[in-house]
């Protein structure tokens, strides 16, 4: 492929990309969330009671950013900090009842911005690209999400 081919694919890349948080950002911020805060939630739903510093490791963002959104999270009502037991220096982060009820919103959300972002894509084409994105992400980040596309054989 010429230069000016893998440009325009960087280019079309990107261009999806912020063109997806940003339809995704306007659904949630019908809901009360910002950009980002829907990932917190959505780890929280998968597994409560995390700590910041591990919400951060598996979100691929810096501790401090963590800790400002989760604050953000609790002022709204949608997440709780309490101590750890067995470390008092440690706190852990959960889901309120408010929080619990959001989820639902975030992956309808998400969901809708999915049916969007596919519309005129048949199922083997929609499979094609996530393929495809997973690799383009393993080549990008160290080879990590070639395990997603092997679950998604697996399903089959």
């Amino acid at each position: 492929m010429a230069k000016a081919g893998r440009t325009a694919t960087m280019s079309r890349l990107h261009s999806a990309a912020r063109l997806a948080r940003t339809a995704l950002a306007a659904r949630l911020l019908a809901h009360g969330f910002y950009a980002g805060q829907d990932q917190i939630m959505l780890a929280l739903d998968r597994e409560d009671g995390q700590t910041p510093g591990s919400l951060a490791s598996h979100l691929g963002v810096r501790p401090p950013t963590i800790t400002k959104t989760i604050n953000r999270l609790q002022a709204q009502g949608f997440l709780d900090k309490r101590a750890s037991e067995s470390d008092a220096r440690q706190a852990h982060v959960f889901l309120t009842d408010t929080g619990r009820e959001a989820i639902r919103a975030i992956e309808k959300s998400v969901k809708k911005t999915e049916k969007q972002a596919l519309k005129g894509l048949d199922k083997k084409e929609q499979k094609a690209l996530f393929k495809l994105l997973a690799r383009v992400e393993a080549n990008l980040s160290d080879g990590e999400a070639a395990h997603v596309e092997d679950d998604l054989d697996a399903e089959e």
